[in-house]
């Protein structure tokens, strides 16, 4: 390992990697050690009114912006010839950042579409209506997408699933929990003003709320038609093969034949996949049932909400009030250059990540994170080796996965070609509009053909890591590879304990609950014995208990709320894989005298590791976040990624000399046993 320089006078230079601003020294590590090590920084970094929510990802992901905004400025001051990706990127963004003309322009960018749906008449006009827009990216009803065929994982093939709904879950239409009365009702309120201030109802004759119960009474029954999220990270039952002629019957008011042909992706094409089958038989009825006026009322809202981010300040303010403020809990919209930036992003990323690497991604850095990943592997291999609950049997399957992980490491081998997407000054919302017929093409145009194991999944200036089961590989963008996780300067025990735990927490999601169900070579396949499967079960069980104990709201408004264990589970098991295996590979470190086992700034190594995998998570966050992320999203909040994730691991308790009774303590027999 050749992570840094072994003469003593650079060792010696090495900082602990440690801010001694972010602790909170009046808090006590064994009783809340996310308070210890990240109150300083919740202390110094308020929530200001653009965010409900700020952490270490946050801080990045701004910088990454600000950026984005130098290269787009860079780009936009030279004169470019026309056409160029270069001219591209500097028109679409001085379109955004025209709100004179956007001013001006008002609704008129989307009123040939809500025209084209007003004159809808008959059912075959409706389907056609479908088509269109599903060409522009706009998903009402169903999505088609390509993804790999999860029995030959070489080869991509269509998936259809659920989609369709404007408040994004079922769940906020079929429960109460929480503030969804409230939403609800909100977003009837929101449907009505932009209705208005689209001008669609007098357009159709039909008052603006009406449309809006219309909408929502439609939505309500797609929604309960709908899987759960809990039901979605399946893949066993989200697998679902099919030809045209048995979806066909399955649901015979679905075109499949005529969809295939129209979006030009039946050439080659033997079966598809259709991840919800109940959905898809339920909307079958559901269109054949539903009044052509309700059904163009909803095509209708769902154009108006696509586009109100991109119109005048009218509609984009009547968005941020329901889905900003209500939903998300902020005060305040992001600056219009963030919303812009964001929107060049969305469009031309790798266009953008190539720009972004040549001035931001350092050689040394890549060729450091090389190393940490190697050595990560090892250690998860040593972690395999060492588990007692795995048969032998297993563990070579289980070896033979590790191997044949695919590492992607600062931005691609090669670049998307953008030639293609056309970009004019006509308006930013028609702008937009090409972009995401771009983007579609460019996805079908991958159906029933070969995989492309070199297309990364996020772009270079993303702050996030992946990993993909289909194609066994992980990624870790040129953005993430920065202080707090990764930092050039520091002693390694940081390194391992930030960095280390997302390259660990991203190799162990190949064995978690869901990646454990595929083989080596992508493919949904069972390589356990009965035996480990039950095993692990056992184990899991334990996470996602600790994650379901612990209330993470109790407020007056919005009620109490538990965490949901089984959600979050992928995440939280790897997290805890991430953190032995990256916690192994630091002593292996330490035992080849590559990290410094003296203390610094006061901290062992072993102290070191778990402040730095602490201040990952660090952040502030309002209650109505807390409420959304808890209902919606599959990883657990920071906290809890701190204070209940660390009593699971022994040599956490041991680093800070946990004792039985203290708040952070978990017996030894009761720990989840996993990787």
């Amino acid at each position: 390992m050749a992570l840094i320089a072994t003469g003593c006078n650079k060792k010696a230079n090495l900082t602990s990697g440690i801010d001694l601003n972010n602790l909170d020294t009046t808090a006590s590590p064994v009783d809340d050690f996310y308070q210890y090590a990240c109150g300083g920084w919740m202390a110094n970094n308020p929530l200001d009114a653009e965010h409900s929510r700020y952490g270490a990802f946050d801080v990045l992901g701004e910088k990454a912006q600000a950026d984005l905004r130098a290269i787009i400025d860079s780009v936009s001051e030279i004169k470019n010839s026309k056409g160029s990706v270069a001219d591209k990127i500097a028109t679409l963004y001085n379109l955004g950042m025209d709100s004179v003309k956007l001013q001006q322009q008002g609704v008129a960018p989307l009123t040939p579409y809500l025209e084209e749906i007003n004159n809808l008449k008959t059912r075959e006009d409706v389907w056609n209506e479908i088509l269109k827009m599903h060409h522009r990216g706009n998903h009402v009803l169903f999505g088609v997408f390509g993804e790999a065929d999860k029995d030959d994982a070489k080869m991509c093939i269509a998936w259809a699933y659920q989609s369709g709904l404007g408040l994004g879950d079922r769940d906020y239409y079929t429960t109460d929990e929480g503030n969804n009365k409230n939403i609800r009702k909100g977003y009837v309120e929101l449907m009505a003003k932009e209705f208005a201030l689209a001008g669609y109802d007098k357009m159709s004759g039909i008052a603006a709320d009406k449309l809006a119960n219309f909408v929502m009474t439609f939505e309500t029954r797609l929604a309960k038609s709908q899987n759960t999220r809990l039901e979605n990270r399946d893949p066993d039952s989200t697998f679902n093969r099919y030809t045209v002629e048995e979806a066909s019957k399955l649901a015979e008011n679905i075109d499949w034949k005529g969809y295939f042909a129209d979006m030009k992706i039946d050439k080659g094409m033997k079966s598809f996949n259709i991840a919800q089958p109940k959905y898809f038989k339920d909307l079958s009825k559901i269109i054949a049932e539903t009044d052509v006026e309700i059904m163009k009322a909803y095509f209708a809202w769902h154009e108006i909400n696509s586009a109100a981010s991109y119109l005048s300040d009218d509609f984009v303010n009547a968005n941020f009030d329901f889905y900003g403020k209500l939903l998300g809990g902020r005060e305040a919209n992001r600056p219009r250059w963030k919303r812009v930036t964001s929107t060049v992003d969305g469009a031309m990323g790798e266009a953008l990540g190539q720009l972004y690497v040549e001035k931001h991604f350092p050689a040394e850095a890549k060729k450091r994170m090389e190393v940490l990943v190697n050595n990560l592997i090892t250690a998860l291999g040593q972690r395999i080796d060492k588990a007692s609950w795995m048969t032998d049997v297993t563990k070579k399957n289980a070896h033979d996965k590790l191997s044949t992980i695919y590492v992607k490491i600062g931005y691609p081998n090669k670049w998307r070609d953008y030639s293609g997407l056309e970009i004019k000054e006509d308006s930013y919302y028609a702008n937009v509009v090409r972009s995401n017929v771009f983007d579609m093409d460019y996805m079908l145009s991958k159906i029933n053909k070969p995989v492309d194991k070199d297309e990364w999944q996020m772009t270079p200036q993303t702050v996030n890591a992946y990993y993909n089961p289909t194609t066994n590989e992980i990624c870790f963008p040129a953005a993430i590879l920065q202080p707090p996780f990764f930092n050039m300067a520091a002693d390694e025990a940081a390194n391992y304990g930030a960095i280390g735990v997302v390259i660990g927490h991203e190799l162990t999601h190949g064995f978690d609950d869901q990646g454990r169900k595929y083989d080596k070579d992508g493919n949904l396949h069972d390589w356990w014995t009965e035996e480990d499967s039950k095993n692990f079960d056992n184990n899991k069980k334990v996470l996602v208990d600790a994650f379901s104990a612990v209330k993470v709201l109790d407020d007056p408004e919005l009620g109490t709320l538990y965490g949901n264990g089984e959600l979050t589970l992928g995440e939280n098991i790897a997290d805890n894989g991430g953190l032995h295996v990256s916690y192994l590979a630091m002593q292996n470190a330490l035992a080849q005298k590559q990290v410094n086992k003296e203390k610094m700034d006061g901290f062992t190594p072993e102290q070191r590791f778990f402040l730095a995998y602490a201040a990952v998570w660090a952040s502030n966050i309002r209650p109505k976040a807390i409420l959304q992320l808890t209902q919606m999203d599959v990883h657990s909040l920071g906290r809890n990624r701190v204070n209940v994730a660390l009593p699971q691991i022994g040599e956490f308790i041991d680093a800070f000399d946990v004792k039985k009774g203290d708040k952070m303590w978990v017996d030894p027999e009761k720990r989840a046993q996993l990787w």
